[in-house]
């Protein structure tokens, strides 16, 4: 049998949410307004501050949902070809990429597993190196706008689902495979391999990780990726999904204007 190593990708292999980190590029765009941001702006900060437990990321999944709802698939997917080595190559971890590495030298296939959406999960897959993803699929209708419901949710006990049910497609041991997150919502996922190891993990994990007697990391440098791997073309960088961009985004374009708010009033 063959074995994999499954990495949650924020705060594990980059040092933020994925989809957070094109709120500017959104609100540059115009797909999110000063009135969307404030409107937003209080659950996606308890978020980033609080952490994530099940009641809170089930208030942010609905809130993201109706926020993108409408949105248009081809204009997303045009803003996330121009900006992504923009926006992904600073918040990238060098450990991470050292464990792919490793992994890969030792022959064990390389696998992220987000609850962010697969239209970024997909290519940062390839553009980060990796063999495979599991990520949250969205719905479409049929003019390619964002219906605000999901195929699919990877998060908590689903992304444990989704891992069993590839690795009997591919035939991996999943008991001699290797799991990475920081969040106490992917207990899950990680009981699910035989070597689970936390990163970064929140005080929930940390102490469920000891409990358990869990390898624990801490990453903290970052890696200017283009100096490793090159940069993805515009077929494979396609759309930002619905699920989690508009919410996440609202919360960063909201710190960004008022620090340039501030700026502008010294």
């Amino acid at each position: 049998m063959n074995e994999a190593a499954f990495f949650d990708l924020d705060k594990t292999i980059i040092a933020k949410s994925a989809v957070l980190a094109f709120g500017k590029p959104f609100y540059r765009e115009g797909l999110l307004s000063r009135r969307t941001i404030v409107r937003g702006m209080y659950s996606q900060v308890v978020f980033m501050l609080v952490g994530a437990d099940e009641t809170r990321m089930e208030r942010l999944r609905e809130s993201m949902l109706s926020l993108v709802k409408g949105w248009d698939h081809a204009q997303v997917a045009s803003i996330v070809r121009e900006t992504l080595d923009e926006i992904v190559t600073p918040i990238i971890f060098q450990e991470a990429l050292d464990l792919f590495d490793e992994h890969r030298a030792a022959g064990r296939r390389i696998v992220i597993v987000s609850s962010s959406p697969e239209e970024v999960v997909g290519p940062l897959t390839g553009y980060l190196g990796a063999d495979d993803f599991i990520a949250t699929r969205s719905e479409l209708d049929a003019d390619g706008c964002y219906t605000g419901e999901l195929e699919f949710y990877a998060y908590g006990p689903y992304k444990a689902d989704a891992m069993r049910t590839y690795a009997s497609r591919h035939d991996i041991d999943l008991g001699a495979s290797y799991g990475y997150s920081d969040s106490i919502t992917d207990v899950p996922m990680l009981e699910v391999v035989g070597h689970a190891v936390t990163v970064n993990a929140d005080r929930d994990l940390a102490r469920y990780a000891k409990e358990h007697g869990w390898e624990s990391l801490s990453f903290t440098r970052p890696v200017r990726l283009r100096d490793r791997v090159p940069v993805p073309s515009g077929q494979s960088a396609v759309a930002v999904g619905a699920v989690a961009a508009a919410g996440a985004g609202a919360a960063a374009i909201w710190w960004w204007l008022r620090r340039r708010d501030a700026a502008l009033s010294r």
